[in-house]
This record gives structure tokens, sequence and C-alpha cells, in this order.
């Protein structure tokens, strides 16, 4: 994979979470990031209201669909109609322990029937123009990851599929909730590793338990294809956003810091008050973006306690950011947050001519 590929750093498809604000709102951070939608079932793509569940601005690419369903027909019409619509990749959802996934066949139980996936991927492959992946766990349940994972990573290689997401867990299909499908079975980054050097020809991206550009680097340095970022974005999306696109693929980046990033939200946000939308369908997906630093406090509490409110406008949003930038000023060296600023006898006396004499 070139320096130039997306899949050097993406945002995981989050349900709930990575819906069209979020994706705008991390494309300001970084121009370069691969960013996920929502998974998508392929039923409703077909069914359902395509603009509300498709619907993207061309300002969100590189930008891919995620898609769930273990009906090759189906999966096939709605891939087709996702390259359609502008999506530049396909992906098929084979890691998702979620109960709602699981109900419908599809998700995590698949890594049971790897022949089931290949005819859906070979469906999907032939019925649209742009690439088709899939991301995947190591294993589910008392599958054995060592011998599974190969396997698996081999069918779609035969299916047609030239790139995988590989989030390095195991998934319990009972017992654990999908929260704890995310933390407690343990990592397993090594094998991914291993995959990649067993399967040179496959682009192979790791998930999972990545949290900083460090780790993102320290994957590439090691031969992987790339790195996928979970929750990591959502709750601190300036620590591994912001910086991403100098560091990852050597570009210049689009914002400095997190206040240069809410700047340069407000624009979209006036677009969305303007248009009828609400201030907090956006701002929700911004909270984190001051995690760390100083007024992170009152930046999530004004939103979070106003944005929903009926009639909040960009008021709130500028008074929340104000909030911020006077936090920052009581943290800065120097100031005394009782009194002002700090004063130096001596460099005072070196500028005051009563202090001189």
């Amino acid at each position: 994979m070139t320096r130039n590929q997306p899949h050097r750093l993406s945002v995981a498809p989050m349900m709930d979470w990575t819906d069209r604000h979020c994706r705008a709102f991390h494309r300001v951070l970084s121009r370069r990031a691969l960013l996920y939608t929502e998974m998508v079932t392929a039923k409703a793509v077909i069914h359902g209201d395509r603009a509300r569940l498709l619907g993207f601005d061309a300002a969100e690419h590189p930008v891919a669909v995620q898609l769930g369903g273990s009906e090759p027909a189906e999966l096939a019409e709605a891939a087709r109609i996702a390259a359609d619509m502008g999506y530049g990749e396909v992906n098929l959802n084979v890691g998702c322990p979620s109960d709602r996934v699981r109900s419908g066949c599809f998700g995590a139980v698949l890594m049971k029937q790897p022949a089931l996936v290949a005819d859906c991927v070979a469906a999907m492959i032939a019925a649209c123009p742009v690439p088709v992946t899939v991301k995947c766990r190591i294993g589910v349940d008392d599958q054995d990851p060592e011998e599974v994972l190969p396997a698996f990573l081999g069918t779609m290689r035969a299916a047609g599929v030239r790139h995988v997401i590989v989030h390095a867990r195991k998934a319990w299909l009972q017992g654990l909730s999908p929260r704890e499908n995310r933390e407690i079975p343990p990592l397993d980054h090594a094998l991914v590793l291993r995959m990649k050097r067993e399967f040179p020809d496959l682009e192979i991206v790791v998930n999972g338990g990545i949290a900083s550009q460090r780790q993102v680097l320290g994957f590439l340095a090691q031969g992987l294809d790339g790195a996928m970022l979970g929750r990591a974005a959502y709750h601190d999306p300036a620590g591994v956003l912001i910086g991403a696109d100098s560091a990852v693929w050597g570009a210049a980046d689009p914002v400095a810091d997190a206040a240069g990033a809410a700047g340069a939200m407000r624009p979209y946000l006036l677009r969305h008050l303007a248009g009828g939308g609400r201030l907090h369908q956006v701002t929700r997906h911004m909270l984190g973006l001051f995690a760390g630093r100083p007024g992170a406090r009152a930046w999530r509490r004004m939103l979070s306690e106003g944005a929903s409110a009926p009639g909040a406008g960009i008021e709130l949003y500028d008074a929340a950011l104000a909030a911020v930038a006077g936090q920052a000023v009581l943290h800065e060296p120097g100031h005394d947050s009782a009194h002002g600023p700090t004063r130096d006898p001596a460099r005072d006396s070196a500028h005051d001519p009563a202090g001189a004499a």
C-alpha cells in the first residue's frame, strides 16, 4: 500500500455514532483519514429511504459505506446502489456482536459461515465497480483464532477480496454485551501482524485498542497497511486526528488545534441550522473535542445540557467556545486566576522608570 492510501488511518463504522454530522466533523480534523458510515442493512438500502440512510456530502470523501446482511443477491444490489451514490468502498460487516446484528444473521456470527461470506462478497464484487472489503474479528466463541483467522482470510482472498480490516479480539456471542465485547476479550495484535506476513498480497488493517497516532505509526512501521481507530476518535478526536495528515501522510494539516477545529465547524453548523436542523444533532459528536484540555468540562456541560433545548442556536455554541477560551487563559503560564496575570518584578523594573530609580 502506498503512502497516499487513505486506509493508512481510518475511523471505524460505529452504530449511532458515525453519521453524516460526525463524519463532517472528523473531516475538519483530517482531510486524509478514511471515514465509514454506520452499518446499514442491505434490506434497508434496497427498500428504505436512501437519502436519509446513505446521503452524504462530497466533502466527506474519502468515505466508505458498511453494509450488513447475509443474502448474496440483496448485498449485491445494495452494493451497486451505494457505489452509484458515490461511495468509494463497500465494506461487509462480519465483526459486530450486537444483538440487533445477531438476530439478523449477520455481523460476527458470520465468522462461523465463511463459505456464505465468500458467496456474499463475490456477488458484491460482481455487482459494483468499487472495492469490496470485509471487516471481521479474529474468531468467535470457542473458535481458535490461530486456525480460524488464516482460513477465513484465505477464503476471502479466493472470493476476490483484496482488503480486510481485522478487529484483533474474539467476539463472544453469548454472555457478553456489545460493550463488553469491545473490552473484555484480550487483544491479539501479534496475530494480525502474522497474518500480514502470511498473506502479503492482502491489504490488512488492524482495529481494536488503538488510541494514539503513535500506535498507528507503529503498526505501519511493522508492515500493516493501516490502522483503524474506534472509540478514541469519538472520545478524543483532537488527540488522535489533529496532526494525523502530517504524521501519517506527510501532508498539511487542515487545523492546528481543537479551538481551530471548533471554529472551522461553525459554517457547517450555520448551514445545518439554516436548513432546519437542530444544534445537538451535530454537537453531540463534538463533546470530546477538548478532552484533556482546559475548558473541556465547561464545553461538554454547556453543549450536552443546552444544545438539545428547543431553539438552541449558534449563540450557545459560541458561548461554549468562549468558555473554553476563558479557561485556556486561566491556565496560561504566568497567570494568577485570582488576581490576573502575575508580574515579574525584575522584568517590570527594566521597563519602568520608577522601578529603575
